[in-house]
């Protein structure tokens, strides 16, 4: 019975769009991921996330309309915002980025939280839904939302591919790339424009206060398993997908159960079995060659100590003369 349902499930278009979506969102997501978590800005996804909450809201109160794309169009103002902020404090002051992150982040949301009451106390308030975009839904979106998400996913994961060179200069040694000529401050900005494309795509299906664990979960994964970036990106953005689609799957198959939180749950799942099973940095393998090496500890101290034989100098006939 679970296989058929499953079959229908597949047959469903609305249920193949939306896995298509969560999976293209789970790959572009954590590609990205892996540059933001090398270049240590494992927070910048989460301050992002929530600073497009207020673009979000800006948007709805402009237009009137759920569109997604007037969406992007505000929280992508309004993450870009936030990056020039955090930017302009860090330059300018002796506050260090990980401190302006979280300013930025408690200033953007507390005022998207003041917008979205405003929003849900007006007349539209009841049939806006904005709250959904807090913790995602991915049921609520409709074909052209899904289109302009898997749209967007492949146009990062191409741009990403076509910069895979000067992102990778970026992330291990800026200092060097900018003395090769390439435009880092450019670069920089470009990769956290990036990011928020991703997470303005993201929030209706995950939602801004999980899409910052879509983000970094899969790459932190994927840094278990090998030293090289192209393997990681690759793997990155594979469980990603997985994590996409087991949420969606789970989620459709199921009653009442988010299909972002699921997702995000997925990848802990696969963190989990990174952080344990990964073959040179996991836990178990860890394990095992302590005890290997204690093993040949023992075996060397077993081992019978042979006696050094003593020699005896023999004088020289000039010495006996």
């Amino acid at each position: 019975m679970e296989g058929f349902n499953l079959l229908e499930l597949f047959r469903d278009p609305n249920a193949q769009w939306i896995l298509l979506g969560s999976i293209l969102l789970g790959l572009s997501s954590g590609v990205l991921g892996s540059f933001a978590y090398l270049r240590k800005q494992s927070l910048m996804g989460d301050a992002l996330a929530h600073a497009a909450l207020p673009g979000v809201c800006i948007a709805f109160m402009l237009t009137g309309s759920k569109s997604i794309f007037f969406f992007l169009i505000g929280a992508a103002i309004s993450g870009l915002i936030a990056t020039f902020g955090v930017g302009f404090v860090t330059r300018n002051s002796r506050i260090k980025q990980d401190s302006a992150l979280g300013i930025v982040l408690s200033v953007f949301f507390g005022f998207g939280i003041v917008l979205l009451t405003q929003i849900q106390h007006g007349s539209s308030g009841n049939q806006s839904g904005l709250d959904k975009f807090l913790f995602g839904q991915a049921a609520s979106m409709i074909h052209s939302d899904v289109v302009i998400m898997t749209v967007v996913a492949l146009v990062l994961v191409l741009v990403c591919t076509l910069l895979f060179k000067e992102f990778k200069l970026l992330s291990f040694d800026s200092g060097f790339a900018k003395g090769l000529g390439y435009p880092v401050a450019f670069l920089d900005q470009l990769l956290m424009f990036l990011i928020v494309v991703a997470v303005v795509v993201g929030i209706q299906a995950v939602g801004v206060v999980l899409m910052s664990a879509l983000l970094i979960t899969p790459a932190v994964s994927a840094r278990y398993w090998t030293e090289r970036l192209g393997v990681m990106v690759v793997l990155s953005g594979l469980f990603g997908a997985i994590s996409g689609f087991i949420g969606t799957l789970i989620s459709t198959t199921s009653s009442n159960m988010p299909t972002g939180p699921l997702s995000v749950l997925a990848a802990t799942a696969l963190f989990i079995v990174s952080v344990v099973f990964a073959p040179r940095r996991g836990i178990l393998a860890k394990v095992l060659q302590r005890v290997s090496v204690k093993k040949a500890v023992l075996e060397e101290k077993s081992r019978p100590v042979r006696p050094i034989g003593k020699t005896t100098a023999q004088p020289s006939k000039e010495g006996q003369a």
